[in-house]
């Protein structure tokens, strides 16, 4: 395949896919000095807005065409003229992956965690035909969504089902954003496995493409029925308590015990297994410390706290896209910002909702978190993302690998007092945060936070480093993006969960370096940053564990 990059499209042409294929095609013929039939295939690759300078804000399409039979490639690619050659490359077509045909084992590979890593790394497993066990501690995607708006109703927790856990991990209420900063010939699978099971097809092509957490429960609930009829088990409200290991010999492991919850009544099972993938997520904390007790090698790792921030998406449109903003065929604009401070710490925005709004992310009793999320539409009248400052290993106290996540908690409970109980958060206008005085009530823009606000002081519910980069960063940002530093702009509190603040050290076979059989996975365990990070790291962790399976002496 041949593809052309670069194409310039005005807003109107580049709104949908057939009029951008026709842009496409329009400027294939212009560069091959060919006509249309010459061609047997043409193929969106990518859609992106070019908004550098606002008084020209234009669309920009990259295609994908193959030749007619008979055209001979090398003399079509001989007709470019050389100021057109450097938007001009052979691409090679994805090879297909033969099914590996693998006899299932016994017993059978675990996957515990049913987030982007476990789902993926589990449909990998069963397409490979071994049949593995995918166990949740949550529950499956309406259960879930009806558990959270209970808790938005009536301020009571469920553990175990929230936000951060049940079908599709805490990505499955955060919007739903495919943004990654590598490149891997597994995204293209991942996205189109998201595509075949409900996914807007324009996440192929969109340069930022996002999902929505109104789709994405109807998403992960076709790729379980998937992994099913590929032979896979899935159970939900199982929780893994235990792990045993092989001792004193080997250390590989022998098997896990879970505890499931089935109408209010728990039962524990121990399962053999010989092939452990730990999916578990970042705020799976009883997890992490169950390994550190066991003895399993663990590190901590640099994550990052701080607030959620609220802009009227108007304002935001106005500031990222001139007088385009508003066009429907730009949509909500998103930003990415980040302030490089002299003291060393950076400020940086994390996890942008264009149209969206702040969710309760809570899951441990006494905590308050945030988080946010968008629908598809995007069409919410505010913008929110995470203002961070990074944690480093360093900033921690003692040696317990676990530090991080103590810290976390400690900030959790705080935000919870400040915010006077029952999940309400704590929140305050910019223009008092950096004046340092308490805020008393919103300006033009209302909090979304679902449980309410306590209007108050953010200073002590954070680490001092950690809100002295917030005050040093924003007016920076707002260099960047006009009208960031609004003083009616709303900080609300607190996003601890942004990361996981530890490492299951694995090796370059994806195994844990002192125990053969369990593959750390995803981004709880540090591997992963996002849904399309997570999703190839459950697939690479799939890969190692079949390739042991197959040769049990790796």
């Amino acid at each position: 395949m041949i593809e052309i990059s670069d194409i310039r499209a005005s807003l109107a042409q580049g709104a949908g896919e057939q009029s951008c294929l026709a842009m496409g095609l329009r400027a294939a013929i212009g560069i091959f000095g060919c006509l249309p039939h010459f061609f047997a295939h043409i193929e969106l690759h990518r859609r992106s807005i070019d908004a550098r300078k606002k008084n020209d804000v234009h669309v920009i399409l990259s295609v994908r065409v193959a030749f007619a039979e008979g055209i001979d490639e090398a003399e079509m690619l001989d007709r470019v003229a050389p100021r057109d050659r450097r938007r001009v490359r052979v691409v090679e077509a994805p090879a297909g992956n033969a099914p590996l045909a693998i006899a299932p084992p016994r017993p059978r590979p675990v996957v515990v965690g049913a987030g982007c890593a476990g789902l993926f790394c589990a449909l990998e497993l069963a397409e490979a035909g071994v049949e593995p066990l995918l166990i949740e501690r949550g529950d499956d995607a309406s259960r879930r969504s009806a558990a959270i708006d209970r808790f938005i109703a009536t301020a009571e927790l469920d553990p175990e089902c929230n936000i951060q856990f049940g079908l599709g991990g805490a990505g499955t209420f955060s919007d739903g954003k495919l943004t990654t900063g590598t490149k891997n010939p597994a995204h293209r699978k991942i996205l189109e496995t998201l595509v075949a099971a409900g996914a807007p097809r324009c996440i192929l092509w969109d340069a930022k493409p996002h999902i929505g957490s109104d789709i994405l429960p109807t998403v992960v609930d076709n790729i379980v029925e998937r992994i099913r009829e590929l032979g896979g088990e899935v159970r939900f409200r199982t929780k893994l308590i235990d792990i045993e290991r092989e001792r004193p010999r080997s250390g590989a492991i022998r098997a896990i015990t879970v505890q499931t919850t089935a109408s209010g009544m728990q039962n524990t099972e121990r399962i053999e297994c010989s092939t452990l993938v730990l999916a578990c997520g970042h705020s799976a904390r009883d997890v992490f410390a169950l390994l550190r007790d066991r003895g399993f090698s663990l590190a901590r790792k640099t994550f990052a706290m701080g607030v959620r921030i609220e802009h009227l998406q108007a304002d935001i449109d106005r500031a990222q896209y001139g007088p385009s903003a508003g066009h429907p065929s730009l949509g909500a604009a998103p930003y990415k910002l980040v302030a490089h401070l002299p003291s060393g710490r950076s400020l940086f925005s994390f996890c942008m909702c264009p149209g969206g709004e702040v969710v309760a992310a809570a899951s441990e009793p006494g905590g308050v978190v945030t988080n946010g999320a968008s629908r598809f539409a995007r069409a919410g009248d505010n913008a929110n993302a995470a203002l961070l400052v990074n944690v480093t290993p360093e900033d921690l106290p003692g040696t317990d690998p676990l530090a991080g996540i103590e810290l976390q908690r400690g900030c959790e409970r705080r935000a919870f007092e400040a915010g006077g109980g029952a999940y309400r958060a704590p929140a305050q206008l910019v223009g008092d945060f950096l004046s340092g005085r308490p805020s008393k009530g919103p300006g033009r823009i209302s909090p979304t936070y679902p449980l309410g606000v306590s209007w108050c002081e953010l200073d002590s519910l954070l680490p001092a480093h950690i809100i002295g980069t917030l005050r040093a960063g924003i007016p920076q940002l707002a260099r960047k993006l006009h009208g960031f530093d609004r003083d009616d702009a709303v900080m609300t509190g607190v996003e601890t969960r942004s990361s996981s603040p530890v490492t299951v050290v694995r090796d370059r076979h994806c195994q844990a370096v002192d125990a053969p059989g369990l593959f750390p996975c995803g981004e709880g365990a540090g591997y992963a940053g996002g849904i399309m990070s997570a999703a190839t790291d459950g697939i690479r962790c799939a890969e190692a564990a079949l390739r042991r399976i197959i040769s049990p002496s790796r």
